[in-house]
């Protein structure tokens, strides 16, 4: 098999300086580091690694009431989460283009324009530092509910690359048929799914994904401890007293187009875990299924997807009034 046939990649499972912005990009700065030294060229970061995936916690949340503390706390996860553009898209670019790889990373969003709406986002930066895409998650799942907003189709988002096309959704977005269906018709080839789930029932969905997509996948989590969280945090709302120690041991894997493992899946500790990927694989694969090809039954079965996007105003602006013609010429006699 010639060099152009595979390619390294690799997920890292961490954590990161929950609710400090700047600090864990320091240490995804190090991760990445780390990583590239392994020669992956894919590098891919778990659900919500800036600031935090904030498990546990309830922000104050009753229903029919909310709580000063639990504003105070949100507050501080907004001031600590990523705007696009901004210092810290930079920041991740640069480690991408040091490194001369391609970054994938879940962060928290916050919008530009009211401040006041978070979004969990997936973003994809070049070997050059560029920012490719981003994909905000379409629908965050129980209590998320309460304090991230909701993606639309316009985010939907695949990127190509020498060694195929990324894409994928986070977390339980995976349980969706049809944004699984999205994503397949797109062509992918490396589905990323980061996540903040890290049950064993989540191993048989990634392995699930794989041969069902006839693509690569690469799952990462977080490993984090309760002894993690910082006193600023607690001090607004503490951690329920049966909370276990490790509040996310991980389960990172990567998972074949045929839904073998192949590296994985890494449990109870941090680590980067890499795998060499047999890219002819992909092909060898859909010979018996290709779920949005020869596989498909257009026929019986229409699938369509809205990728228009849905900003809350679209401004309608009146036109220039037409230049007034030109007088004819006189007609000669």
């Amino acid at each position: 098999m010639s060099q152009a046939q595979q390619v390294r990649v690799a997920v890292v499972q961490a954590a990161p300086v929950l609710f400090n912005r700047d600090a864990t990009l320091k240490r995804v700065a190090s991760w990445t580091a780390r990583a590239a030294r392994t020669g992956a060229r894919l590098v891919l970061f778990p659900e919500a690694f800036i600031p935090a995936y904030p498990r546990g916690l309830g922000f104050g949340f009753i229903v029919g009431s909310r709580t000063e503390a639990g504003r105070r706390l949100w507050q501080l996860y907004n001031e600590q989460s990523v705007e696009i553009p901004g210092p810290a898209i930079d920041f991740l670019g640069g480690i991408a283009r040091e490194h001369g790889v391609y970054l994938a990373i879940g962060v928290i969003e916050r919008d530009r324009l009211t401040r006041g709406t978070l979004y969990c986002t997936l973003l994809y930066f070049g070997p050059d530092g560029a920012l490719l895409a981003k994909h905000r998650k379409l629908k965050p799942t129980g209590s998320e509910r309460l304090i991230w907003g909701e993606g639309d189709g316009s985010t939907l988002s695949t990127v190509d690359t020498p060694f195929g096309r990324l894409g994928g959704l986070i977390c339980w977005e995976n349980y969706m048929p049809l944004a699984r269906t999205a994503m397949y018709s797109k062509g992918v080839d490396l589905y990323l799914a980061p996540t903040a789930d890290n049950r064993d029932t989540w191993q048989a969905t990634l392995r699930h994904i794989g041969s069902e997509g006839r693509c690569f996948v690469l799952g990462c989590n977080q490993f984090v401890t309760r002894d993690m969280y910082p006193e600023e945090v607690l001090r607004e709302e503490p951690l329920p007293a049966d909370a276990p120690h490790i509040l996310s041991r991980g389960g990172s894997v990567i998972i074949s187009p045929f839904g073998e493992v192949l590296a994985g899946p890494l449990w109870n500790e941090e680590g980067v875990l890499t795998a060499d990927l047999d890219l002819g694989m992909l092909t060898r694969a859909r010979l018996d299924f290709d779920p949005c090809g020869h596989y498909a039954r257009p026929d019986i079965f229409r699938f369509e997807v809205d990728e228009r996007e849905r900003p809350v105003m679209a401004s309608l602006r009146q036109e220039a009034a037409p230049a007034p013609a030109s007088p004819l010429p006189a007609r000669s006699r």
